[in-house]
């Protein structure tokens, strides 16, 4: 557990301040968040296992409510570790160093080497696409493929910041 929303709970939590948490969370949510966080540092007195489960049930609870935030479901807290693959890091770097460049230079070359690839896979299809049903098949569905990929790109785009899901427990 080393997403985003897990770290600010443990720091509220070792802060004893839940105004670090709540701001991962909606404000229909600060109640809920809030009256588990005081059970939580009452129930941490006592002990280590004490403390290792209420934390447990805090992270639950905050990220719970902060993927209900989200319109997402919660599928429950993922383990320490897990390949995110290159944007987030790359993201939280930019984050960190007040400079978008390297995300914009990631997404870009991201972007223009899967469009690529799916058109050069599209208009091979396409110069074959005369030759059968079964071959303009194949064609129709790449360059369909195609479309379908661009429109969503443009819609992910388009979208709110935080619609959508995604895994940053």
């Amino acid at each position: 557990m080393d997403g985003p929303v897990v770290k600010a709970a443990s720091q509220a939590l070792e802060a004893r301040n839940v105004d670090l948490i709540l701001p991962y969370v909606p404000k229909e949510g600060e109640g809920e968040v809030t009256s588990a966080f005081e059970k939580v540092i009452q129930v941490r007195e006592g002990g280590a296992v004490a403390r290792e489960v209420a934390d447990l049930y805090f992270f639950e609870t905050v990220v719970r409510v902060h993927r209900a935030g989200e319109g997402a479901p919660f599928t429950g807290l993922k383990p320490a570790g897990l390949d995110v693959g290159p944007v987030v890091p790359v993201a939280e770097q930019a984050i960190e160093s007040g400079s978008p460049d390297a995300l914009l230079n990631l997404l870009s070359d991201l972007v223009r080497d899967e469009v690529g690839r799916r058109f050069e896979h599209m208009l091979h299809l396409k110069a074959h696409a005369g030759e059968s049903v079964g071959h303009a098949r194949e064609y129709v569905k790449a360059m369909l493929g195609l479309q379908v990929f661009s429109h969503g790109l443009y819609e992910s785009l388009q979208a709110d910041a935080h619609s959508g899901h995604h895994g940053h427990e």
